[in-house]
């Protein structure tokens, strides 16, 4: 028996940012993420995000790959966005994506700032807080690609 604890914090886009996830129906595209990281033997501890993004903690099962996971997820859930009279816009998602972890002392925080996602952007655009990011986790941003689809 292996024991794990493998916290991930990812932020995924639209493609070209576009707001495609209507705040109405939100509740019914994470409950369809949600039941993808359950198949996926992995737990969702807290969704949440805006029309163009959404934040993830998730503890994703140790015979996964992080890019695995995300490659399935947005092609699952895509796939069912497309055929969803409530996303009429969507046309998919930005082929990157971040991901950051986190110890098991850190999961309410980022649960917490998960849950203020709609507060915290009348603030922050999402380009600032994206970019925060990368900076904050050490990753030099090359602005070739910097949230290009």
């Amino acid at each position: 028996m292996s024991y794990t604890q493998l916290l991930y914090h990812i932020v995924f886009r639209t493609k070209k940012s576009k707001n495609t996830i209507p705040e109405q129906h939100e509740k019914e595209l994470y409950a369809y993420i949600m039941g993808i990281v359950n198949n996926k033997k992995s737990k969702l501890y807290r969704i949440g995000g805006m029309p163009d993004h959404i934040h993830l903690l998730v503890d994703i099962h140790p015979t996964l790959a992080v890019s695995d996971f995300m490659k399935e997820l947005k092609e699952y859930s895509s796939k069912w966005l497309s055929t969803n009279p409530n996303f009429p816009d969507f046309e998919g998602w930005a082929v990157s994506f971040a991901g950051f972890t986190y110890s098991v002392k850190e999961k309410q925080i980022i649960i917490d700032y998960i849950k203020n996602q709609k507060e915290h952007h009348k603030k922050v655009s999402f380009e600032e807080e994206y970019r925060q990011f990368l900076i904050e986790n050490g990753i030099v941003i090359d602005e070739r690609y910097f949230l290009k689809d």
